[in-house]
């Protein structure tokens, strides 16, 4: 499985963070302020340059004025469901009485 940061589904999560802090009509240089770091982390962040832990993604969240659950649940909604690859199923043997 390739990394995280090169599928697609992380660029939609990208996308919709930044979506999110438009929609929210906050810039990188206050929604950084407001994180305690450098204009240049929010820009990482929505590039895709540095990733988020989930305590950095729930802060964003709560400064833009949503929560974590709403917005993976909205994530969730758009990406759909996941595709795995069916793993062979072995029959397992039930000992005879």
């Amino acid at each position: 499985m390739a990394k995280t940061i090169h599928r697609s589904e992380y660029e939609i999560l990208l996308r919709r963070l930044r979506e999110l802090r438009v929609e929210a009509g906050v810039t990188q240089e206050t929604l950084s302020d407001q994180l305690g770091r450098s204009q240049s982390f929010v820009s990482d962040v929505e590039r895709g340059v540095r990733r988020l832990d989930a305590i950095e993604l729930r802060d964003i969240c709560h400064l833009l004025g949503s929560d974590l659950r709403t917005f993976l649940g909205a994530l969730e909604t758009e990406l759909g469901p996941i595709d795995t690859p069916r793993r062979s199923r072995r029959k397992v043997k039930t000992p005879k009485h």
